[in-house]
């Protein structure tokens, strides 16, 4: 009983100590280490330790509000870069949601663009116990599919090459969903975006639940990686437009992650935005009521 109780006081003390050490590591680490391209915001969007870089390009605070216009989902592990907005969920090394705002000149083709040129890229503002790796992905299977659409944001190589930041990245499977279902839906969004005033588009994962053998509810998902990097079960797009006459218009997809049929059409994923609100603990546009919207999609 004795070497118990020794024991259970040894561990606990080594875990007391442990997780100062992981804490201390960790500030370190926030302090010195900034991915260029980008801005951290805290619980007021405050500017915090930015480095500089030829290459990228820092967002200045009006091309932040420009996004973000509409109100931020959550404000956990915010990072902005030129075009796009994220929330990082650590536990998961996956993003909780991505903030893109369109318009049709930034959806507008530039043929010096090439993805080609373009390679997926660690987060380097993350610390290592919590950021995704390229090795995570490698024979898992499963595509590093973006979140941000990298064909979103062709405007100029810079802009493309951030879509390619892990943080923005999470694992989709590959022939029939990201390169297709989901692929057909991005490309639905840029096709709104060259024909109205202004598109906003929150992306992210879901974790749903499933009945089991046992009859009970179960969310149970697969992990890549030596990161232990989550495998959504579904993932959530929700899109306002404001069209050129200022009125606005609301569309959410919920699509399950997994090889969807071609004869599926896109609106068979439409769901009520506060499915996806209830799904995901976040509540999105929170700046532009349902009454704001002349017209609910169906």
């Amino acid at each position: 009983m004795t070497i118990k109780c020794v024991t259970s006081v040894v561990v606990g003390v080594s875990s007391f100590f442990l997780g100062i050490w992981i804490d201390r590591k960790y500030r370190e680490h926030n302090i010195s280490h900034r991915i260029p391209g980008f801005k951290i915001f805290d619980a007021v969007y405050a500017e915090s330790n930015v480095v500089n870089n030829q290459q990228l390009v820092i967002n200045n605070e009006q091309r932040v509000s420009q996004i973000m216009k509409y109100g931020f989902p959550s404000l956990d592990n915010v990072r902005s870069y030129n075009n796009f907005v994220l929330s990082y969920d650590q536990r998961n090394r996956i993003p909780h949601w991505v903030l893109e705002h369109l318009t049709p000149e930034s959806v507008q083709y530039n043929p010096k663009v090439d993805r080609a040129l373009c390679d997926f890229f660690e987060d380097t503002s993350i610390h290592e116990f919590f950021r995704a790796t390229n090795k995570d992905y490698k024979h898992s299977g499963f595509d590093r599919g973006h979140l941000a659409a990298a064909g979103n944001h062709k405007a100029s190589q810079e802009l493309v090459n951030q879509t390619f930041v892990l943080s923005n990245i999470a694992p989709q499977v590959g022939k029939g969903f990201n390169r297709d279902a989901w692929n057909d839906l991005e490309k639905y969004v840029r096709k709104k975006a060259k024909n109205n005033k202004n598109v906003y588009i929150c992306s992210g994962p879901l974790f749903l639940p499933k009945k089991g053998d046992d009859g009970k509810l179960w969310i149970k998902y697969q992990v890549i990686g030596d990161n232990h990097v989550a495998v959504p079960t579904h993932f959530y797009k929700i899109i306002v437009t404001e069209s050129n006459k200022s009125q606005f218009y609301l569309e959410c997809y919920v699509m399950p992650n997994q090889v969807i049929p071609n004869n599926i059409p896109l609106k068979d994923f439409q769901m009520p935005l506060e499915v996806i609100e209830r799904a995901s603990g976040l509540q999105f546009f929170k700046r532009l009521t349902l009454d704001k919207f002349i017209k609910l999609e169906k």
